[in-house]
């Protein structure tokens, strides 16, 4: 079966299917068109294997009619949906971040395209963000620094965080990666997945998503890297952030989207929770004059968690080795389920489960 009967497969077979009516192209090399305003490291080294056009949202729905395949670059554009071509159109799709809520509109999801995502890149860079939030907020790094602008000799003691408990919410690579970091700095961690896992060969017992509230009183420390599905939108609401303990910190390093941002800063006020740090938000670049700017012991970074020198080159060389797949009619790496809206992982010879994907 080809690509274009919905197979994972690459041009050749695609080329072959033309004869059966399904408008590839059969003498050219195939199109790959580049979604972003920039240029990508490292694609002079398929130059000879496809025609490569790189355009930018104007020029979209124009080069994805011809298009044999595309590549995502520009992975926070919102300007696929009103592009995607009514008929024909890529075959297969991938984007340049483990998220993939982007992509999961309807004429996408009728197509036939294969969705692949850049799963591998991001989860240590992730899980090392997250880690030197929690040391940052136990060890008040930010009063820190606002003393020594204000040049305030002012000791203090800090807190620990060998001991106290951690509850993630994603049991993806990503949200593994922090479960793993945060474990080996002495955080008692408890991963939370979409379905519960009794028999975890790394983490003992993964809960399920209906067990959250549950074990919120007891956290320290509620860490959000789940996927952004029909699920888990809007999943940390008021009712969440009134079942943490007093005191207790949230990070969000998955999707603004899975936040309630109103509750959040109503939870923060109130002292419910003792502070708190974004990477994603809902409306991103976040305007200047967001009153989400001044909220007392909210930690803000432009969604830049997973982003570590040489990381462009890592997601170019991850999609040059998929191009290699695809062009052989191999089987693609990270394939997007799109009724689940992630990557499923398989059971593996090491014991790791069934897990969603994390976003980035």
């Amino acid at each position: 079966m080809s690509i274009g009967s919905k197979d994972r497969h690459g041009p050749d077979q695609a080329r072959i299917a033309a004869t059966e009516g399904l408008g590839m192209r059969t003498t050219e090399l195939p199109l790959v068109v580049v979604l972003g305003e920039q240029e990508p490291p490292l694609l002079d080294r398929i130059k000879d294997r496809a025609r490569l056009r790189r355009v930018g949202e104007p020029h979209l729905a124009d080069a994805l009619r011809a298009a044999d395949a595309l590549l995502v670059w520009d992975f926070l554009t919102d300007a696929l949906p009103a592009a995607w071509p009514e008929e024909g159109g890529p075959r297969w799709v991938h984007t340049a971040s483990a998220g993939v809520d982007k992509l999961l509109f309807p004429a996408l999801l009728r197509s036939d395209a294969v969705i692949t995502n850049s799963r591998g890149v991001f989860e240590e860079p992730i899980a090392e963000y997250v880690a030197g939030l929690v040391l940052a907020m136990a060890k008040d790094l930010p009063g820190t620094l606002d003393r020594q602008r204000s040049r305030t000799w002012q000791h203090r003691a800090t807190e620990r965080v060998a001991g106290t408990r951690a509850v993630v919410v994603g049991g993806g690579p990503i949200g593994r990666a922090v479960a793993r970091v945060l474990g080996a700095l002495g955080l008692r961690v408890t991963l939370v997945s979409r379905r519960a896992r009794p028999h975890d060969a790394e983490f003992g017992r993964v809960h399920g998503f209906g067990e959250l509230p549950g074990l919120l009183p007891e956290a320290d420390w509620l860490v959000s890297a789940a996927p952004l599905t029909d699920e888990t939108a809007d999943l940390f609401d008021a009712t969440l952030f009134a079942r943490m303990k007093r005191g207790a910190r949230f990070v969000n390093v998955g999707r603004g989207p899975l936040v309630v941002e109103d509750d959040l800063v109503a939870a923060l006020h109130e002292g419910r929770l003792a502070g708190a740090a974004l990477d994603v938000l809902r409306q991103e670049p976040l305007p200047a004059d967001s009153p989400l700017w001044s909220v007392p012991g909210l930690l803000i970074s432009p969604h830049m968690s997973a982003d570590t020198h040489g990381w462009l080159e890592d997601l170019a060389e991850l999609f040059l080795a998929n191009f290699a797949c695809w062009a052989a009619g191999r089987p693609l790496r990270n394939v997007v389920d799109k009724t689940l809206g992630y990557v499923p992982v398989g059971e593996a010879p090491g014991g790791t489960p069934h897990t969603e994907e994390g976003s980035s």
